[in-house]
């Protein structure tokens, strides 16, 4: 009786300490990822966000779990989806896709971890004190697309000469569109052109924006850099390509897609390093120590084919400059 007895205790300590060693284990930590925009065209970057966290030792459904937030395209939905994060208790948050999801975040929580991707001026909306110190509980990647509207216009009117109107579609409900149209309206008189403001916010209105593209003349068009033209990448390349118009893009994932000409930032770069600061706060780090990161590289791509099907001779000297020449 005493050997059984013995066994049978014995016995239980093997099924209950493994189950009091799980119950001290620590749970899997929680990313939230609060995107403006729908995840089809976001699967190259959220890929590239998973590698950056893979390069930092974190593997989604291993030791991290991510949890997605889209906004399709409603900025007015950040808010709500931000909240909901904060309520489920994530570890870190990931903003990506400018300012609206950043600013939303910010306003949810002062106390989990932000990761912000793709913010022109971060020191300017409030949510950094300063680059290299942004103190409080954000931090991230600046794109600084915005500073490059003037090169981009350069580039048009080197390519298109001829062009005296200069077509650049913003989206209204972005924060930084007027900001945005007034630089590029300052550079445009630098060179002498007309300036035409398109703003676009939903597919019909990006199919009006185009109607009255034609209907001004524009001889070039500036794709203003915001999620959500870069959700609708397809739609924006086929109505350019349709209405016979030059257009400048702000990554070459447009121009992969048949888009004419692009120059700015590596989104998927960006993404990728959103995911080693996400790895690095899990591990410890504080945003207020981590500054805020800039791109230092951009990416001139230009699409021979399409050059081609516009009637339109690219100059050497921008050949001669060009990143990437997909023929």
């Amino acid at each position: 009786m005493r050997r059984r007895k013995f066994a049978t205790l014995l016995g239980g300590a093997a099924i209950t300490l493994p189950l009091a060693a799980r119950a001290q284990q620590k749970p899997m930590p929680v990313i939230g990822f609060l995107g403006s925009t729908a995840p089809g065209p976001f699967a190259p970057f959220v890929a590239a966000f998973r590698q950056g966290l893979s390069e930092v030792g974190y593997v989604e459904g291993q030791n991290v779990a991510i949890e997605f937030r889209w906004a399709e395209g409603h900025y007015d939905r950040l808010p709500e989806l931000a909240a909901d994060l904060v309520g489920r208790k994530v570890d870190v948050i990931v903003a990506s896709g400018g300012t609206p999801p950043a600013l939303a975040a910010k306003s949810a929580t002062a106390m989990i971890p932000i990761v912000f991707t793709g913010l022109g001026d971060p020191v300017g909306t409030g949510l950094a004190a300063s680059l290299a110190r942004p103190g409080g509980n954000a931090t991230g990647i600046s794109n600084i697309t915005g500073e490059l509207m003037p090169k981009r216009l350069e580039l048009m009117a080197e390519l298109v000469p001829q062009a005296r109107v200069i077509a650049l579609l913003v989206n209204p409900t972005n924060p930084t569109h007027e900001d945005l149209a007034r630089d590029t309206q300052q550079a445009a008189r630098a060179k002498g052109v007309q300036l035409a403001i398109l703003q676009a916010g939903t597919e019909d209105e990006t199919d009006a924006a185009f109607a009255t593209l034609v209907q001004l003349h524009a001889g070039a068009l500036l794709i203003g850099p915001d999620p959500f033209f870069n959700s609708e990448r397809e739609q924006l390349v086929a109505l350019a390509a349709r209405s016979a118009v030059p257009a400048n893009y702000v990554n070459r994932e447009f121009v992969a897609a048949g888009g004419l000409i692009s120059y700015g930032p590596s989104i998927t770069g960006m993404f990728r390093q959103s995911g080693i600061y996400a790895g690095n706060i899990l591990k410890g780090e504080k945003p207020a120590d981590l500054p805020v990161q800039q791109p230092t590289a951009f990416e001139l791509v230009i699409n021979l084919k399409t050059a081609k099907a516009l009637g339109l001779a690219v100059p050497q000297s921008i050949l001669a400059r060009a990143d990437e020449v997909i023929e």
